[in-house]
């Protein structure tokens, strides 16, 4: 067999998506290490992204928190508070604006988990007045789930108007925040959250591998035995973490690794709102050269989060979609299919290891693509 020309370092292409995204060589560095699970470095390793997951909430053990790590994806974790967090015949009011809400609400459906569902349009978001009415319509509702930053298109809903109407009525609220933990400032306690879920490879830049959860200890003790599956059990899990500081399963060592590294690095940055700073740039650059090119945003601009923007079709029939990403992929830049239901668009995401002279470098792609395809905006 042929050797492979191996390819230069540092030779990627610029990941303008929601997750994986572009990370730095030193988080890609950290990965060069063979660490047992059961390595006293290792342990200690989980042992401190643990408590800088919390100091990143601003939040902390002694304040009643915890962090628990959960191998796989984020979908992953988000299946572990569903399937776990909830008592046998509890009920779930499921808020969905978007496709990673009706995600949660498959989860409910697969696990055979008793759910209510307060749908809006994409553009649209939750009225804390309805998830108010939906509540004293359906009192067996034990849990309410919300996504903070609606990968679908971008949008950031409501999570500390929400969380107040929640806790009116003493329920369990649970935060799908995969798109905006650790670069969207927002107080923690404030919004009531008693759990939250996001990723290693979305705003902390680092790589895929496994997710993580943030809950309030009093509401995680009364889980004990209410897992509905051996591997996501949360509360194992967190009793695994707490005894010895190990895994129940096989970690993903070296995923930590480059995670604890691109923890060092927010923090470095400013922490939530340093990296907040950044991204908003980034958005600000791409929206202004892509109205300037004639492109249109799907979400109003007063919706719209500075994550990830969805941008709708332009009317000439000559836009391929396909042809427009490959054309992009070519020279260098990738940008995200749509996933919204009604219209057709396209994403372009502003997180990761990017900066205002990528965006820029993207624009100039982009205004290059539509002309070599004749299109006209």
């Amino acid at each position: 067999m042929s050797a492979r020309t191996p390819i230069p370092v540092g030779s990627d292409k610029p990941l303008f998506t929601p997750g994986p995204l572009t990370t730095s060589m030193i988080v890609k560095q950290a990965m060069l290490r063979d660490l047992g699970s059961r390595d006293i470095e290792f342990i200690s390793a989980v042992k401190e992204i643990r408590e800088m997951l919390l100091t990143l909430a601003s939040v902390s053990k002694e304040k009643g928190y915890e962090t628990i790590l959960m191998q796989g994806s984020g979908t992953f974790g988000i299946e572990a508070v569903m399937t776990c967090t909830g008592p046998v015949n509890g009920k779930w009011l499921i808020i969905i604006n978007g496709a990673y809400g009706d995600r949660i609400a498959k989860i409910a459906a697969v696990n055979k988990i008793g759910y209510e569902i307060l749908k809006y349009s994409e553009e649209t978001v939750p009225n804390p007045a309805d998830v108010e009415r939906k509540l004293a319509e359906y009192p067996a509702v034990t849990n309410v789930v919300m996504v903070h930053c609606e990968t679908t298109t971008g949008i950031m809903n409501p999570i500390e108007e929400i969380g107040r109407v929640v806790k009116n009525h003493n329920k369990i609220y649970f935060i799908d925040s995969m798109s905006a933990f650790g670069a969207v400032p927002f107080d923690f306690e404030a919004c009531q959250i008693d759990y939250l879920v996001s990723s290693a490879n979305k705003c902390i830049e680092g790589v895929p591998g496994f997710s993580f959860v943030i809950c309030k200890r009093d509401a995680l003790l009364q889980t004990e035995g209410w897992s509905r599956t051996l591997s996501f059990d949360l509360f194992a899990q967190w009793q695994g973490l707490e005894k010895d500081g190990q895994f129940r399963f096989t970690p993903p060592t070296h995923t930590l690794l480059a995670f604890r590294q691109a923890l060092h690095e927010l923090f470095q940055e400013g922490g939530v709102e340093g990296r907040a700073a950044r991204y908003k740039a980034n958005y600000q650059v791409l929206v202004a050269g892509m109205r300037q090119l004639g492109f249109k945003e799907y979400v109003p601009a007063d919706l719209q989060g500075y994550i990830i923007t969805s941008f709708r079709y332009p009317h000439d029939s000559k836009f391929d979609f396909d042809e427009f990403y490959a054309r992009l992929n070519a020279m260098g830049f990738v940008i995200y299919p749509g996933k919204v239901s009604n219209a057709d668009c396209f994403r372009i995401g502003n997180i990761g290891r990017i900066f205002e002279s990528d965006v820029s470098a993207l624009l100039r792609a982009i205004k290059a693509t539509i002309k070599g395809m004749g299109v006209e905006l």
